[in-house]
């Protein structure tokens, strides 16, 4: 019998070796130590295990809590009410109720762009990326793809698909200058990249679109974490701050995190209708047959008439002076910025434990390690939303500075006139 052939992988786009080596490792000290996998009843914003410990949940996206709100929640059960179907399971290319049409006619207002719903994030990158790829979503010529180090799985999970299309390659974290060489090099190119970042930061939007004018660079961002959180009418830090809003300029984000309901809008200027048509027929997962429920979009409804009202803007404001009553106490290398989120430093080595002596406080923080972060840059996530209470937050901070955190440096007391 002749040899049977081993494989050796190439691993350009990927390693599961080296990611699940390392990295497994923390998992499985994260569930030793009981700050993963924990499951409990929410109830009125406090989780309740059966072992009767209570603890404030301080690692969710929900920035503006609309995914407890009552006129998010109503909007859910009477969208299944008036529509009559869960989810009319053929894809709408085919037959469709005018459920979605609807939703992406609010959204398409109040962001002021073609909306197209998908069922997620990841959905719509796996979709959207290889029609970038092969320059059918652009302007017709293949671009050379740009992502991020940092862009998230979600999209850098495209790379194989997108490199049988195009070549692929991957640059450090918003590294303007290679964008700028390879824009020099290539009739196209497009950037993937997080418009606002899971670990806290923004994509450098201004100097991203002084290479879009000069040089034709197509950016794809995901801008999950700023919508509803930020902007006018919540329609994110792209949309607040990019002036290259066309065809230059994709964005995706999802309707999950601060809008409070489930599903992703792709956000698309400057594309003829027809565009709408050839992401239906060929984007993979967009022509799928699941897609957003109408539950989820009855409920992404009622948050969208919230984000037209004065109500969002007072959640917002409240949102501010938590992220800033934080700021006050711990010290990041976020401190004094507009995004939610706070990446407590810890080592490698401390960084479970620490986790776990917070969470026995009644807060629980998401230990993020390596390949969620680099090696060496270990730390305890935080999340602030407008419904936690400033004695909470308060709390939090102590178990954190008690747990290794460094406090804020005390502000000086003003001068006496």
């Amino acid at each position: 019998m002749s040899e049977r052939k081993s494989i050796t992988p190439t691993h350009r786009y990927r390693d599961n070796d080296r990611l699940i080596g390392i990295g497994n490792a923390f998992w499985n000290m994260s569930y030793e130590h009981g700050v993963a996998g924990i499951v409990g009843d929410l109830d009125d914003g406090v989780f309740h295990m059966s072992d009767g410990h209570e603890f404030v949940n301080f690692t969710v996206c929900s920035y503006l809590d609309l995914d407890t709100h009552p006129g998010v929640i109503d909007g859910a059960v009477a969208s299944l009410r008036r529509f009559g179907v869960l989810d009319h399971c053929i894809p709408r290319t085919r037959v469709q109720t005018p459920v979605l049409l609807e939703l992406e006619d609010s959204l398409g207002e109040l962001f002021g762009a073609m909306v197209i719903s998908a069922v997620s994030t990841a959905a719509a990158s796996t979709g959207l990326l290889p029609l970038v790829a092969s320059g059918h979503l652009g302007n017709g010529t293949r671009p050379l793809m740009v992502f991020d180090k940092n862009a998230h799985v979600s999209m850098a999970n495209a790379k194989p698909s997108c490199a049988d299309e195009t070549e692929v390659v991957t640059c450090r974290h918003h590294d303007l200058d290679f964008l700028k060489d390879m824009c020099r090099s290539y009739e196209r190119v497009c950037y993937v990249v997080d418009g606002s970042d899971s670990l806290g930061g923004y994509a450098p939007v201004d100097e991203l679109a002084e290479l879009q004018e000069r040089y034709d660079l197509l950016v794809y961002y995901d801008d999950s974490h700023s919508l509803s959180a930020y902007g006018e009418r919540g329609i994110g830090y792209v949309r607040s701050h990019s002036p290259v809003l066309d065809e230059r300029t994709i964005t995706v984000a999802t309707l999950s995190k601060g809008f409070g309901a489930g599903g992703t809008a792709i956000l698309l200027d400057g594309y003829a209708q027809d565009t709408r048509r050839l992401i239906e027929r060929f984007a993979g997962p967009l022509g799928y047959s699941q897609k957003m429920n109408a539950a989820a979009v009855g409920a992404a409804l009622a948050s969208a008439e919230i984000h037209r009202t004065d109500e969002l803007t007072r959640l917002q404001d409240r949102l501010r002076s938590r992220i800033a009553l934080f700021d006050s106490l711990v010290a990041t290398a976020q401190s004094g910025g507009s995004y939610p989120i706070r990446v407590v430093p810890m080592s490698d080595e401390t960084v479970v434990d620490a986790a776990r002596r917070v969470f026995a406080a009644g807060f629980y923080t998401s230990p993020v390690f390596f390949p969620i972060v680099a090696r060496g840059t270990a730390g305890l996530r935080v999340m602030l939303r407008a419904g936690q209470t400033e004695e909470q937050i308060t709390r939090l901070c102590s178990a954190l500075v008690e747990a290794g955190a460094r406090p804020a440096a005390p502000q000086p007391e003003p001068a006496s006139r």
